[in-house]
């Protein structure tokens, strides 16, 4: 979408509303500090991607890759831009610093011979030592004017470029060439702890150089590159994306002739893999099981691929496949029958039966070409709480929430049927296998239905409370109708004020005559201190964009995933309570109810009623999306409901169009609770503080949430953030996240599930694509393997 014609300030400010409604800052690779392997636990997947030798990878042929739509924009740095830029420019621009298979960033040597930081005091200094043979695919060398450009247009200073992050930039204090041209220089006038993260995607300055070139010139051309591949085009009409080998690369040249990035809907992968017009593409459970089913049931592996719910009869086995001899002979008894009718339904029926069993056995022969690839996808799915109002601004009706749910049930429910680790995630900010990870839940502790119940009743949520007092005043009479009509504008107001995004009233609701926890062990979640209203308000020279990972509802990329939840399976096994542990020294004050608060009397469950206060209902809004590919999501969903229901918590579902479930009411603010993802980051101190940043008052009344769409956050969080972001020793950086993340949990404004699952569908030929995990794709060394290592021969497509 061209910004030609819109005015300056009405185009920033359209900007900032598609920041805050998609909730996309997409990174254009994830990105790390850390080189040690120290403290990283959890459950983890490998890649799964038939790496193979580039010797055993023929020269030649074309792979097309399923993406769900063509990229709106080719700058990586622009609110719109998503998966798909991301994809693509993967192949096109210089990374400086990609991840490996265990989300640890590397040097990349095709475009440095070294980089670190040289000097501290009085100033960070980070020299970049060049390749002295990556130049841009119009022949020119990469040079300090394309870091100086591309840091000029991305500090923030010049609101002329339309940005969507600055994140880092704008603590650069200068830019200088090095001894020799091959040596870039970057002064920090702050220290700056993610410093690698900067520079990736690397755009030339022809970009990156004047607005004009940076708003409208890089969003559908990038005239020049420094990939193994090149731009040749993008074809609207196709819906595909084309990318050649690069003449110019000097680096390990890719084994393909040309990449094309097809867009398929995700509800259309499996017909367009039958039908041979892609050979990469992510696909759901569904039509993993189809594909194992053609190759008899196996995955990539030769390994069964477990079964679940939803991928039972005719999609596991095809139809009429339950058809047995009895049920075949009646068949025959009806069409030879003396009822007419009868038999000509029943020969209707037959010829139904092999039309679609002739579309199956079609679509199982041209499965038969693909493999599944899968493992854990660099992202997680959460319940979000909502404590911006209503009875979730009590944080112990949150707390309540959180230890209502069983979470190990939830990640069997998703991860067992697939045969992938089935752990539940521990962290907000880091994934099971990533250096910086540590189980920090305790901190909120585990399912107990008892503690759950005694938070709501210290919170004031009783059976008793549900039941309406009466005052006295006849029924039918004038001050009753006045009354039933003073509860339903309050009900049509608090509707309303669910779907402002910019209500500044942060109040701790109900918190009357509540007891403050103990603020002895460290971790004290003070009760004003989760009000927006007392952080430094927004402005100053700059502000700080940071580019925050994308919520994946934005995109029907989610909900695709959402696809791949299925029933019961394996997993470790983890505690489901850990009351023993709860008052044990080091927990979060305030995770639990007050001392010698009682739970409830435990009633039969027919008996059993729903809590309330003051004759109101404890009812709390759950929003779903409703999508035909989401089926398995609103599952989850349901079962979260049925734990919540256990401890005296009602849930309205209520089912939205995906398109609209993220930005009308995830971003707006206009549910209780919800589900949705965020992607992993080696950077949570410069990427995940705007996600549990403390909300703040802006100049016009509204609410400032940057992506914190929980409305929860405290100040002590944002102060370890800050620490992280200028701490250069990587251990003690490390250190401030976990101790962020422990009070994360005990906020309890967002309940980390399971890390997603990642099934791709490949042709067998291929080798080095496929589940990639946290690892980078190695787009030169992608390509179908010969002959000898493939078994047969290449067939390499042109």
């Amino acid at each position: 979408m061209s910004h030609v014609g819109v005015p300056r300030g009405a185009a920033r400010k359209r900007r900032s509303l598609a920041l805050l409604t998609t909730g996309v800052l997409t990174l254009p690779v994830l990105a790390g500090c850390s080189s040690g392997d120290s403290g990283a636990s959890g459950a983890t997947a490998p890649q799964d991607i038939a790496a193979a030798a580039r010797n055993l990878v023929a020269e030649g042929g074309t792979v097309n890759w399923a993406v769900d739509a063509l990229p709106t924009t080719l700058n990586a740095f622009q609110a719109d831009a998503d998966s798909t830029t991301t994809r693509i420019t993967g192949a096109l621009l210089p990374t400086l610093f990609p991840l490996d298979a265990k989300g640890r960033p590397q040097l990349n040597p095709d475009y440095l011979d070294s980089a670190k930081v040289v000097e501290t005091e009085p100033r960070q200094v980070v020299l970049y030592r060049l390749n002295q043979q990556a130049v841009w695919s119009d022949g020119r060398e990469i040079g300090a004017s394309d870091f100086v450009a591309q840091w000029r247009a991305l500090s923030g200073k010049d609101t002329a470029f339309w940005t969507a992050r600055n994140a880092g930039y704008e603590r650069i204090e200068k830019i200088e060439r090095g001894a020799d041209d091959l040596e870039v220089r970057v002064t920090f006038a702050k220290p700056y702890a993610d410093w690698r993260s900067l520079f990736s995607p690397l755009y030339p300055k022809d970009v990156t150089g004047s607005p004009d070139a940076f708003n409208d010139g890089a969003r559908t051309t990038l005239k020049a590159t420094a990939g193994p591949f090149r731009l040749r085009g993008v074809d609207k009409k196709t819906g595909e994306v084309t990318l050649v080998r690069n003449p110019r690369w000097w680096g390990s040249p890719a084994r393909l002739d040309s990449l094309v990035f097809r867009a398929v809907a995700p509800q259309n992968r499996t017909e367009a893999l039958v039908a041979g017009k892609v050979d990469v593409a992510d696909i759901d459970a569904a039509a993993a099981h189809r594909i194992a089913q053609a190759a008899d049931g196996k995955g990539a592996d030769g390994k069964p691929l477990a079964q679940g719910p939803g991928v039972q009869g005719p999609v596991a086995q095809g139809p009429g496949a339950q058809e047995g001899p009895a049920a075949a002979l009646r068949s025959w008894a009806v069409v030879h029958g003396s009822d007419a009718k009868a038999a000509a339904a029943a020969l209707a029926a037959r010829e139904k039966n092999r039309a679609a069993a002739a579309a199956h056995a079609t679509e199982q022969a041209g499965l038969r070409a693909y493999a599944v690839r899968k493992s854990l996808e660099p992202a997680y799915t959460q319940l979000a709480l909502n404590g911006e109002s209503g009875p979730l601004a009590d944080d112990r009706v949150r707390r309540a929430v959180a230890r209502a749910l069983n979470r190990q049930e939830l990640v069997d429910t998703v991860l067992g049927p697939l045969g992938l680790p089935a752990q539940p995630l521990g962290s907000h900010l880091a994934l099971a296998g990533q250096p910086a990870y540590k189980d920090s839940s305790d901190a909120l502790g585990g399912q107990d239905t008892e503690e759950a119940q005694a938070l709501l009743a210290d919170a004031g949520w009783t059976q008793e409370g549900a039941v309406k007092k009466s005052d006295g005043t006849k029924a039918g009479s004038e001050a009753g109708k006045k009354e039933a009509g003073k509860k339903d504008a309050e009900k049509k107001d608090a509707e309303k004020q669910g779907t402002k995004a910019g209500a500044a009233d942060g109040k701790a609701g109900d918190g009357a005559g509540r007891r403050e926890p103990d603020a002895d062990d460290g971790l004290h979640i003070g009760g004003d201190d989760n009000k927006p209203g007392d952080g430094e308000p927004a402005g100053g020279a700059t502000h700080v964009l940071a580019p925050a990972p994308a919520a994946a509802f934005h995109s029907s990329a989610l909900l695709r995933q959402a696809g791949h939840l299925s029933g019961s399976g394996t997993s470790e096994d983890v505690p489901s309570k850990v009351a023993a542990q709860d008052k044990r020294p080091g927990g979060a004050v305030g995770a639990y109810a007050p001392a010698g608060t009682a739970a409830p009397a435990r009633m039969p469950d027919e008996r059993r009623g729903s809590l309330g206060k003051d004759g109101k209902p404890l009812t709390l809004r759950f929003v779903l999306p409703s999508g035909p590919g989401s089926e398995p999501l609103r599952s989850v969903g349901d079962k979260i409901s049925a734990m919540l229901e256990a401890v005296g918590i009602r849930t309205e579902i209520t089912k939205v169009p995906d398109e609209s479930y993220f930005k009308d009411h995830v971003a707006s603010g206009a549910y209780d609770l919800a589900l949705y993802s965020w992607p992993a980051t080696a950077y949570p101190a410069t990427d995940d503080r705007p996600i549990f940043a403390k909300p703040v008052p802006a100049t016009d009344g509204s609410l400032l949430v940057e992506q914190n769409y929980t409305r929860v956050g405290t100040d002590h969080i944002d102060q370890l953030f800050d620490q992280a972001l200028s701490e250069l020793d990587e251990d003690t950086a490390q250190d401030l996240m976990k101790q962020a993340d422990a009070r994360i949990w005990a906020a309890a404004g967002s309940i980390p599930l399971y890390q997603r699952p990642q099934l791709v569908a490949t042709d067998r030929k291929l080798a080095n694509v496929g589940a990639f995990g946290f690892g980078a794709p190695r787009y030169q060394d992608i390509g179908f393997k010969k002959p000898q290592a493939a078994g047969a021969p290449a067939n390499k497509k042109k």
